[in-house]
């Protein structure tokens, strides 16, 4: 029989989750403000300083980050992981002594599973598959925001870049699961409750970098994870999507207009599975062919089908339910 929860506990779950919410919406904005308000204040010393170690400090997010165990370990990550609830599934063994690039979906409207997965520990990856650590790859503009930077690197977040694949990959040892959310900005706008729709027939470039360094490629899916928000979708070629689309194109990222369950954001209590699939092997070609490239993304694509028809029953869908790749 399952448990009540207290009102303690269901306190500490609201005000986790808004924290998160609020971080993910708002932080970045509240650290320039606070950087431009400090330059014109007696404390303009600080910010001065900062700026320039941050300078200093610029390609750090891509050669290897800061992230640190305290952060990761924080209670708050799982009171997030208990209100809706979430769950990370291991299907098959992640070998310590090779490298992988994880390809997690859907996008949602914020990849609340993928972070809680797979950049915090409250959901056990270290314990679900011990010598490998995770390494969520994000937006490279969040690691040009003063302060806020810190806060990602922590997590172990690191920008989706060339550069900072390279690092992880090829510098950074053995046991590496670079997680990357392949459907991005693009997918974040299909989030629809009780849709599996999945951007990535054009999305080809992990399967390149798996191929340049020899990662295997896992699959990932989040079932629940578009249930979480109701989004507004605006017609194709409305006022709403062209305005999305420019800022889409001037920014990396799409603005979504939604609504939670109460207070406006708070998320649905959705039940959240991330199933990690079993690896893909993918051979080292420094130089690799579009032909082993389309090869491997088509390898890629069948196995990402599997899973989600594998563990759609289980994790609470109809059989009734496909996944959609576009």
């Amino acid at each position: 029989m399952k448990q009540k929860k207290t009102k303690l506990k269901d306190f500490l779950e609201n005000i986790s989750v808004l924290q998160w919410i609020l971080t993910f919406l708002l932080l970045g904005l509240a650290c320039i403000g606070l950087m431009v308000y400090l330059m014109f204040t007696s404390l303009w010393p600080l910010p001065t300083l900062y700026f320039i170690w941050q300078l200093k400090d610029w390609h750090t997010p891509e050669r290897g980050g800061r992230r640190t165990a305290f952060v990761r370990n924080w209670k708050m990550w799982k009171h997030v992981r208990d209100y809706f609830p979430m769950k990370l599934v291991k299907t098959a063994e992640l070998n310590p002594n090779k490298n992988y690039i994880l390809g997690c979906h859907p996008h949602g409207v914020m990849s609340m599973g993928a972070f809680t997965s797979f950049s915090t520990e409250a959901c056990g990856f270290m314990d679900l598959f011990p010598g490998v650590r995770s390494c969520l790859c994000i937006l490279g503009g969040i690691f040009k925001v003063p302060l806020y930077r810190e806060y990602a690197m922590a997590t172990g977040c690191y920008p989706v870049s060339k550069p900072s694949l390279e690092h992880l990959l090829s510098k950074s040892g053995k046991g590496n699961a670079v997680v990357i959310v392949i459907g991005g900005a693009a997918e974040s706008l299909l989030s629809l409750p009780g849709v599996n729709t999945v951007y990535m027939k054009q999305r080809k470039g992990f399967v390149r970098v798996a191929l340049e360094f020899g990662a295997d490629l896992v699959p990932v899916y989040s079932y629940g994870e578009n249930n979480i928000f109701r989004q507004v979708i605006f017609t194709e070629d409305s006022v709403g999507w062209r305005l999305q689309q420019l800022f889409k194109k001037l920014m990396g990222f799409a603005p979504c207009l939604f609504v939670g369950e109460c207070w406006f954001w708070m998320p649905y209590h959705c039940p959240v599975t991330t199933v990690v699939g079993s690896p893909i092997p993918v051979p080292k070609r420094p130089s690799p062919t579009q032909e082993e490239v389309d090869h491997y993304h088509s390898l890629y694509m069948e196995a990402l089908a599997k899973l989600f028809h594998g563990h759609k029953a289980s994790c609470g869908l109809s059989d009734s339910h496909e996944l959609r790749i576009i």
